[in-house]
């Protein structure tokens, strides 16, 4: 028997830091994939705070507000009975990884950081992220306050 499964990926108008404005864009990404019959959605890379944060990546609150947000896609009703894949900065141990938070009705399955990261020509991601090491290795990870106050959970798997 063959099952088809629909992904629905999205190439959306993201701005560097504009929270507020790219949560809109991603929950109505969301909408388009569930009224297309999307059972996976995948967003662009760090699509939250915007790909080209450059050095704010090194500010705290750029990941903050990152988590800030990601708790409001987990409990939009949007984001119910999908499978939501979004791209953001995680820092785990005290590095920052450029990460794909893996989500499904408003709890976080997987967070995935980049294992190779683009850095010649016009890409620098080196100078903000560090790239993953651990292959085939999952680790525990602490969501922070904004995530455990939401209906996702205190820890996932890295």
């Amino acid at each position: 028997m063959t099952r088809a499964v629909i992904v629905a990926t999205c190439s959306l108008n993201q701005w560097a830091l504009d929270f507020e404005g790219n949560l809109r864009r991603i929950l109505e990404s969301i909408r388009i994939a569930k009224a297309a019959g999307g059972r996976l959605r995948v967003g662009p890379e760090l699509e939250i705070p915007g790909y080209g944060c450059n050095d704010h990546f090194w500010e705290a609150d750029t990941i903050t507000h990152s988590w800030e947000v990601l708790a409001v896609i987990l409990e939009a009703p949007e984001s119910s009975n999908i499978v939501i894949d979004v791209g953001m900065p995680v820092v785990h141990n005290g590095v920052t990884y450029n990460a794909r938070v893996i989500c499904l009705n408003g709890q976080i399955l997987l967070i995935r950081p980049k294992l190779c990261l683009a850095n010649d020509g016009n890409y620098r991601e080196a100078r903000w992220f560090t790239a993953w090491k651990k292959r085939r290795v999952t680790e525990r990870f602490l969501l922070p306050e904004t995530i455990q106050q939401c209906k996702a959970g205190q820890s996932e798997t890295l």
